[in-house]
């Protein structure tokens, strides 16, 4: 081991003592450091979740019409064929109201078809284990969980629900009842928005509600393992679909709400970094108060033929040791802290008395988290550059020194 390095380790970390001010330097680091992770994993975790909420909803790529498919069965059995798609389902979906008990609501009615749609979508793990998709028929309906709670529904229940139309009809003198539906389970998914504003039934109680006849809205799509969304897209596009159709991949049909995120990400991680700055400034002055108290022994080292730039290695080195040492004690204490991040969060959410705040502004019911291994990469080089920055004024300070004047300081 060269001997800065050596010494470097020494002046860090003396034997007997306790090394008061490197404790300080890497408390500074690994408390940065520790923010950083923390803040991408959770900014990363609620993109995460919305990509699995998609993809297990509604699958990758969604083909929509202008207006609506006339005749679905035909671009059904061409998007089926197209190379990279694994499976393809017809749906329909539109605003309603409801009328439960008194009670009213104006949720999302999703019709999908019952023989195809668990080969696109993951629905089914959502369904309250006393239901399924599967028993899905035109007269009956599976409720969110918090939709259902609001209008107090219970499994069993009817409800009726009232289309859009009614009020088309009216325009031209004719009566468009609402239809009656029996309530056959509840689903959750994790997702506020979802599961306080979904009704789902099927494609032909949707094709009624909305006059449709046998046409749909639109066809959700899953491309087969390995191949990319993008690639899909771009061939549905391309050959497949008519021009009054196009397919989107899940990113785009959700691009201005990703888009949030990524900014909103971008601009914790941009000013959050400044916690590494402002620990890299105490790094930096504990190295100088180093310098300024062992002028005596870096004038030695001068005098027994040390030269500058090995001087100013061995403040670089230190630099460089507190900023790996707080990097490295900062991601564990980060990931310890997003293990029980809920429990966390839920106990300073009760005692605060903002329970719903999470579901109200961010939609889900708990804290997600989702390390990126390229912000997780970024975070570490980041705070180690940065540290050892921090140790090239006091390194350029003790290199300037002259032995013979520094074995005078007193």
């Amino acid at each position: 081991m060269p001997w800065y390095l050596y010494l470097a380790f020494k002046q860090l970390f003396p034997t007997g003592r306790f090394p008061f001010f490197t404790a300080i330097s890497v408390l500074g680091v690994t408390l940065g450091v520790a923010v950083l992770v923390i803040v991408t994993s959770v900014m990363g975790g609620f993109g995460y979740e919305i990509r699995r909420m998609i993809v297990e909803t509604e699958g990758e790529i969604d083909v929509k019409a202008r207006g609506y498919v006339a005749d679905p069965r035909e671009i059904l059995a061409k998007v089926r064929a197209t190379p990279g798609v694994a499976a393809a389902t017809p749906y329909a979906k539109g605003a309603v109201a409801v009328l439960a008990a008194g009670r009213t609501a104006y949720p999302m009615f999703r019709g999908v078809d019952v023989n195809s749609v668990e080969s696109v979508t993951q629905l089914g793990r959502f369904v309250n284990p006393r239901s399924s998709l599967a028993a899905l028929d035109d007269d009956s309906v599976i409720m969110s969980s918090a939709l259902a709670n609001s209008l107090g529904v219970r499994i069993g229940d009817k409800i009726e629900i009232y289309s859009p139309l009614i009020i088309e009809k009216m325009k031209s003198d004719e009566v468009f009842l609402p239809r009656e539906f029996r309530v056959i389970g509840d689903l959750y998914i994790g997702h506020q928005q979802l599961d306080s504003s979904t009704i789902y039934g099927t494609v032909r109680a949707a094709q009624d509600l909305y006059g449709l006849g046998k046409g749909v809205h639109g066809i959700y799509v899953r491309v087969k393992d390995g191949e990319n969304e993008h690639a899909v897209v771009a061939r549905l596009n391309a050959t497949t679909l008519p021009p009054t159709m196009r397919a989107f991949s899940w990113m785009e049909s959700w691009e201005d709400f990703l888009w949030v995120l990524n900014l909103e990400k971008s601009i914790n991680f941009f000013l959050l970094l400044f916690i590494v700055i402002i620990a890299a400034f105490s790094v930096m002055s504990s190295l100088l108060i180093s310098v300024v108290r062992k002028t005596r022994e870096i004038g030695l080292l001068g005098a027994l033929g040390a030269r500058a730039r090995d001087v100013a290695l061995c403040f670089c080195a230190q630099a460089f040791i507190i900023g790996v040492t707080g990097t490295l004690a900062g991601v564990g204490l980060g990931f310890g802290v997003l293990a029980i991040r809920n429990d966390l969060v839920h106990g300073i959410a009760k005692i605060m008395q903002r329970q719903d705040t999470l579901r109200q502004f961010y939609q889900f019911s708990d804290l997600p988290s989702h390390t990126l291994t390229s912000d997780l990469v970024l975070t570490v080089v980041m705070s180690i550059v940065i540290s050892t920055l921090a140790g090239l004024i006091p390194a350029w300070r003790a290199a300037r020194l002259k032995p013979v004047e520094a074995l005078r300081s007193e």
